[in-house]
């Protein structure tokens, strides 16, 4: 057992209050999620006073979660025979060290993931990029998450929520891969000095595609969502509400669809079934930029008209690019996105949040929840209330 495991059970048995519960693995070990118990941060945890103290009140879960659970990935803290999960959150401010002055008590935050590495990319705050070969993701990798009931942190990766924005607050991370996503290909369409894009393609309608949906929607294009459920539903009611058009896979092929309402200058990839990736490559218009955002760790293997896709890619000058994780950068458009959001579709976001489950002693029903409810588009825990 490591020393800081046993001094946090000791104080536990002694009666002390200086532990906190929180939901954790085993990584490497399937299924093995369970209460742990940890110590309480402290301000000094963070150097220079700098410290910054943060009571947990929401986490979002997502397949990130089950996957590390089903012993897919993750690794634990050193020190540590265990890993604290959930890497989508939202807290609020509780104490701050002396040479803070960018935080106060009683904000509303959102932490961000990734830490830095060692690289050239981690060292100018663009850690989402490093290339370093292990990386540090609090609740994903070497670094403990949020779903416990306080985390301590330097203001540099932590973000102010308006208060107006703290019932919708969790799903800040998330968008923050869309926000990244779609960044980076206007950022990479300014070779061509002017890209106006008009229509885009989201496929898929879980939490990142209906995100998606809504940041594309809030910069004017055209969107067209394509998913697997026919409707209606709560998916493509929501899409419907921005003003999106919504259409089933089993009744409009992805060729068909840009057929009818292309050329897209944009498709969004969201479906977390990597053959579709191929058949997006062949529907994007010219000076299209494909984002992907669907990580997929298995071995699929499909066949595809490969000369034909490599030809089209050249001669339209097409584009393919992934995002996952994000810096500081896109948490900050995201909030603003966020913002816009509800000016414009008041409760949009709200309709989001589908499954809550209160408490981090329900642990099992939240796991459950994730990996079995019907319907779920965002499944959170709620750690302690808003106020």
């Amino acid at each position: 057992m490591s020393p800081n495991v046993m001094q946090a059970e000791r104080a536990t048995h002694e009666g002390e209050t200086t532990t906190m519960k929180a939901i954790a693995v085993h990584p490497g070990r399937p299924n093995s999620v369970h209460l742990a118990r940890l110590e309480k941060p402290s301000l000094d945890d963070v150097p220079g006073g700098r410290g910054v103290l943060v009571r947990v009140l929401r986490v979002g879960l997502d397949g990130t979660d089950k996957e590390i659970n089903a012993a897919e990935y993750g690794q634990a803290p050193p020190g540590y025979d265990f890993l604290v999960i959930g890497h989508e959150s939202l807290g609020r401010v509780e104490a701050v060290g002396p040479n803070v002055a960018e935080l106060a008590l009683g904000d509303y935050v959102v932490a961000t993931v990734r830490r830095p590495g060692r690289s050239l990319y981690d060292t100018i705050g663009t850690y989402d990029m490093t290339t370093d070969d292990v990386y540090f993701e609090r609740g994903i990798n070497l670094r403990h998450g949020y779903l416990t009931e306080y985390y301590v942190d330097d203001p540099e990766y932590i973000v102010k929520i308006p208060a107006g924005l703290k019932e919708v607050a969790v799903l800040l991370e998330p968008t923050t891969v869309v926000e990244k996503g779609i960044a980076q290909a206007f950022e990479i369409q300014r070779r061509l000095r002017v890209w106006r894009p008009r229509r885009a393609c989201v496929m898929g309608s879980g939490t990142i595609g209906l995100l998606a949906a809504l940041a594309l929607r809030l910069r004017g294009l055209e969107v067209t969502v394509l998913s697997r459920a026919p409707k209606p539903y709560l998916n493509s009611d929501l899409v419907e509400a921005l003003g999106a058009r919504y259409e089933a896979v089993g009744d409009v092929a992805l060729a068909e669809a840009a057929k009818r309402w292309g050329p897209f200058d944009l498709i969004f990839e969201a479906t977390g079934f990597s053959p579709v990736v191929f058949e997006a490559m062949q529907a994007l218009g010219k000076n299209g930029v494909l984002v992907l955002s669907s990580v997929t760790g298995g071995d699929r293997t499909v066949e595809v008209p490969a000369d034909r896709i490599n030809l089209e890619f050249v001669l339209g000058n097409k584009v393919m690019v992934g995002t996952v994780n994000a810096n500081r950068e896109y948490f900050e458009l995201g909030v603003r996105d966020m913002a816009q959001a509800e000016a414009e579709v008041p409760g949009w976001l709200a309709r989001l949040l589908t499954h809550p489950v209160r408490g981090l002693d329900n642990y099992a029903e939240l796991f459950d929840t994730l990996t079995s409810a019907k319907g779920a588009i965002k499944v959170f825990c709620e750690v302690a209330p808003l106020e």
